[in-house]
């Protein structure tokens, strides 16, 4: 199965007035894409082919430098939710969660994810995009950028890609609100201020470009809506609603968009958070191959952004989803508060206070 490609432009073109039929019609079919998928494809006029390369080629250049060089970046003590993740900090949550064991190991053996066998080998850069809330009850979620020293277009590279992924966030979200029978910004005013985070990961296919190995073993996001740009290596699967694992292409010039456990929380479950994971596979190795008979780096780079909901706002079934006999699953909570959660279950917060 291809993953459907939605082209924002028309949304983009039709302004702040009333929605025609013809857009309408487009963000029901965005709006069940992600009902259905947890996944969608989208073309952004306003995100380009060139933005997503300059991004890469820096992050690779960083991913490259030397581990004592990228520790200085470590903040472990803020639950490494700003500067550098180390290879091996993050553990998967299918290796600590037994009710999502259970779950995979009755699926059919064709659907099944790779099994982790220990924390994820990859490295992750956290880098806060967008306007910080003046008071807040989560300080260490807003926590100020980290720079490393020696890249002087760090923070422009950085707020440039981020806003631009943030903004076609905004429009996948104003376009499901509408597609889900809610106020057009029913999700957008929930982000406004929220901790949002491109985070990178960097993965070191000459150590660990053996087929098989998992990168990012089988997970769901915990923020909202997370969005990537075209990595120069494939390796991502995906779960359908249905369970039926999927491999996914990124077409050239397109983003891939993926659903949270916020918008779950946020719609009562009819939109479930997506699982997913990132595995070295045959087209992985293909890659690998083909950027080694061409000098290229070896560090395969996700330009992931995690969007938030605010960290002071409530999560709770939004409009006629608070209707749902589903919606006691999701009793109101500070999405901050839920965040923390999360990251205690992951190992992000239970790192605090260590060097």
């Amino acid at each position: 199965m291809e993953v459907p490609v939605i082209d924002l432009a028309a949304y983009l073109s039709a302004g702040e007035g009333e929605v025609g039929s013809e857009v309408s019609e487009l963000c029901r079919e965005v709006s069940g894409i992600l009902r259905e998928t947890g996944a969608l494809l989208v073309k952004d006029p306003r995100c380009t082919v060139e933005d997503n390369d300059r991004f890469l080629d820096m992050m690779e250049k960083y991913f490259e430098s030397p581990f004592h060089f990228k520790r200085l970046q470590e903040r472990p003590n803020l639950h490494y939710q700003v500067g550098v993740t180390p290879e091996g900090v993050e553990i998967p949550r299918s290796l600590v969660d037994e009710e999502m064991q259970e779950k995979f190991r009755a699926m059919p053996k064709e659907s099944q994810p790779s099994i982790p066998i220990g924390p994820d080998p990859k490295w992750r850069y956290m880098w806060r995009v967008g306007p910080r809330p003046s008071n807040t009850r989560f300080q260490e979620l807003n926590s100020e950028p980290v720079i490393p020293d020696g890249f002087p277009e760090w923070k422009e590279t950085m707020d440039s890609w981020g806003h631009k992924m943030i903004s076609a966030i905004e429009v996948v979200a104003e376009m499901a609100a509408i597609g889900f029978g809610l106020p057009k910004d029913a999700f957008t005013s929930l982000m406004k201020q929220g901790p949002h985070l491109l985070a990178p990961t960097g993965c070191d296919l000459r150590r660990y470009g053996k087929e098989g190995t998992v990168f990012a073993g089988y997970h769901y996001d915990l923020n909202f809506l997370t969005i990537h740009g075209r990595s120069r290596f494939p390796g991502l699967n995906i779960w359908l609603r249905n369970e039926k694992k999927v491999e996914v292409k990124v077409p050239v010039g397109c983003l891939l968009i993926q659903t949270g456990k916020q918008i779950e929380w946020l719609t009562a479950g009819d939109c479930l958070a997506g699982m997913h994971e990132v595995i070295v596979t045959s087209r992985t190795i293909d890659a690998i191959k083909q950027a080694s008979e061409h000098n290229r780096s070896l560090w395969r780079v996700s330009s992931t952004l995690f969007a938030h909901i605010a960290s002071d706002a409530v999560l709770k079934p939004l409009g006629h989803f608070a209707e749902s006999p589903l919606s006691r699953k999701y009793p109101p909570i500070c999405a901050g508060e839920f965040v923390e959660q999360e990251l205690a279950v992951i190992n992000l917060k239970g790192n605090k206070g260590e060097s």
